[in-house]
């Protein structure tokens, strides 16, 4: 349970630091969306819908563009998307390895053994 404490705080910890650029990268696949939208005629409801499935690359093809401006801007949301996805990947790997390192350091596994014994 410990573990899973320390990874917790430090996953949060690297989601607060990067979240202004999280933030904003959203905010861009957001604004893209509705560009999209309005080129497309759609709901403001499809187009978040739309840009939040192409941006974190799922793709369910029920919502499509048709025009060329549209296709184009797609192109930019998705790699903002793949960014965005990249980036809290990162920040879970991050915290993963550090946890585990902070779990098997020769200090901490004395003490898991004492405590085992």
């Amino acid at each position: 349970m410990e573990f899973t404490i320390t990874f917790i705080k430090i996953l949060m910890w690297g989601l607060y630091l990067m979240a202004p650029i999280m933030i904003m990268m959203s905010l861009i696949i957001v604004t893209l969306g509705l560009i999209v939208g309005r080129i497309e005629s759609w709901t403001k409801f499809d187009s978040l819908y739309w840009a939040f499935i192409t941006a974190l690359t799922i793709g369910y093809g029920d919502i499509k563009p048709l025009k060329k401006r549209s296709r184009v801007i797609s192109i930019i949301l998705g790699t903002f998307g793949i960014m965005l996805t990249g980036m809290l990947v990162a920040i879970t790997v991050e915290a993963s390895s550090s946890t585990f390192k902070m779990h098997t350091s020769p200090e901490q596994i004395h003490t898991i053994k004492q405590s085992l014994d």
